[in-house]
């Protein structure tokens, strides 16, 4: 990887994609324009077409129309995915230029934005490329005068709407399974991080991908997604985000034509640490990167730590001593572990967590103000509390920032019962070396992920979603297609 001086050398004469991407083209739109902002040091990067519903209905009649009369549903599965097998590898060639936009539009270090973030997003790519021609419909057993037939067909028009923190990796999340299956798509990424996602749209169409079947419309939630929510020709909404912006769209749905829409939500995520923990450093070590991993800004962080009493001080002690020690600093230097939070909104959204946290009477171990603020951005201290009651704001509300709350208990019933008291449900982490302990733990947390002995582990092969308020529906893996298919049954009379 370049350093970190040819890294901001290069910020200085970035060329972003600023307006929408519909129908195989950029698209001005109607002239109105919004700002965006990079929370690593203040800096406007660029004004970008801001999509109102006369651009959404754009796009969406663009996707319309490639879905009815273009080749895309009609294409072979196996032509489908070299066209996705292509742009995975363009993704590649221009990883660079990927990256550096993505810290820039949202702080995360270069280095992960690198490594991880376009890692992920390239490969989610090529794994349904990959897919596209293997799946299989059924022809279930019959009396001998019939044949029935069930078909997997793709949905229609996907309309998805992504979050800033990943911008990328979700977006692949989406579009890729539902472009696999044969729907068309119009992507509205978060205002907060939309340069990414038009460069991606630029980089489909460069890849052969037909005219409409890839579209992006850049503006907020309260013009743009809810025009795309409300719209009567798309079939299915998928979305990524915040629990209170999701119930907005089911009632889009309700109130339009009963789309289907699949929601990956909010969490509130608890990692549990038993006595017998195969390795309790490493353990205290994962629960330290797994807060602070992305600057806390991820909907799985386990921002409860959950720590059986007789070990609590220790794990603890040893969670303090990393976040002291994480180098917070520029994004664009690739020795730094924790980057900018996305903007300074939600900078003091955090710190008003972190104020509301001590008013409550927990403990503030470490951290809890803001740093660096001489460069312009918006930069907190890796933060932990301790001595958090079940009660408290910290333990029940989603922060979406670098803090970590730690919870003590003293027996498995309780850490069960803790690690449940949430209206969340995405993901969850135990440390044990029993197998059956692990067994019937997993079962018990009302979790759509459960990690035992890691944190954030797995590849594209499983699935991912939540229970309760944290959504329904299922990203990556084979799964992920059933969002995007309708299942039709055929029976014909011999």
């Amino acid at each position: 990887m370049i350093g970190h001086q040819e890294w901001a050398d290069r910020a200085t004469r970035p060329a972003f994609a600023t307006q929408h991407h519909i129908d195989g083209a950029d698209e001005p739109g109607g002239g109105a324009v919004f700002t965006v902002v990079s929370p690593r040091d203040g800096r406007v990067l660029a004004e970008v077409a801001d999509a109102g519903p006369a651009e959404v209905d754009l796009a969406v009649a663009a996707a319309r129309r490639a879905f009815v009369h273009g080749p895309w549903p009609r294409l072979a599965p196996a032509e489908r995915g070299r066209a996705l097998l292509r742009l995975a590898d363009l993704m590649e060639e221009h990883r660079e230029s990927l990256a550096l936009t993505i810290s820039l539009e949202m702080g995360k270090p270069i280095k992960d934005a690198y490594e991880i973030e376009l890692r992920a997003a390239i490969s989610t790519f090529r794994w349904y490329g990959q897919l596209a021609d293997k799946l299989t419909d059924e022809s279930p057993h019959t009396a001998p005068d019939a044949l029935a037939l069930v078909t997997r067909e793709p949905a229609g028009v996907v309309g998805a709407v992504v979050p800033w923190n990943f911008p990328l990796t979700i977006a692949a999340w989406k579009v890729a399974p539902a472009l696999a299956a044969g729907c068309t798509v119009v992507l509205k990424p978060s205002e907060r991080s939309p340069l990414s996602a038009l460069a991606l749209a630029r980089l489909a169409t460069e890849a052969g991908l037909p005219r409409g079947a890839f579209n992006v419309v850049a503006g907020d939630g309260p013009a743009a997604g809810r025009a795309l929510g409300l719209h009567p020709d798309v079939d299915v909404l998928a979305f990524t985000g915040s629990t209170a912006v999701g119930r907005h769209f089911l009632r889009y749905s309700a109130d339009s034509n009963l789309k289907r829409v699949w929601l990956e939500l909010g969490g509130k995520s608890p990692n549990i640490i038993l006595p017998d923990a195969p390795d309790l450093d490493r353990a205290a070590a994962t629960a330290a990167w797994g807060i602070f991993f992305n600057q806390g800004e991820m909907c799985t962080a386990p921002s409860r730590l959950l720590v059986h009493s007789s070990i609590a001080e220790r794990v603890t002690e040893a969670v303090v001593a990393r976040a002291r020690e994480l180098r917070v600093g520029d994004p664009l230097d690739p020795a730094t572990e924790m980057g900018a939070l996305v903007g300074e909104a939600h900078l003091e959204g955090v710190l008003g967590h972190v104020e509301t946290g001590v008013g409550q009477g927990a403990r503030l171990r470490t951290g809890g103000s803001r740093t660096l603020a001489g460069t312009g951005g918006s930069y907190l201290e890796p933060t932990v509390f301790d001595r958090v009651a079940p009660g408290m704001r910290l333990a029940r509300e989603e922060i979406f920032g670098p803090v970590l709350s730690v919870l003590a208990f003293d027996d498995l019933d309780e850490a069960v019962a803790l690690a449940n008291a949430t209206e969340y449900g995405l993901a969850a982490g135990l440390w044990t070396a029993d197998l059956s302990t692990a067994h019937q733990v997993s079962r018990a947390l009302r979790a759509g992920t459960v990690w035992v002995n890691c944190y954030e582990e797995g590849d594209l092969t499983v699935p991912f979603g939540g229970m309760k308020q944290s959504g329904n529906g299922r990203d990556k893996s084979a799964h992920a297609l059933e969002k995007y298919t309708e299942l039709k049954t055929t029976w014909i009379q011999l």
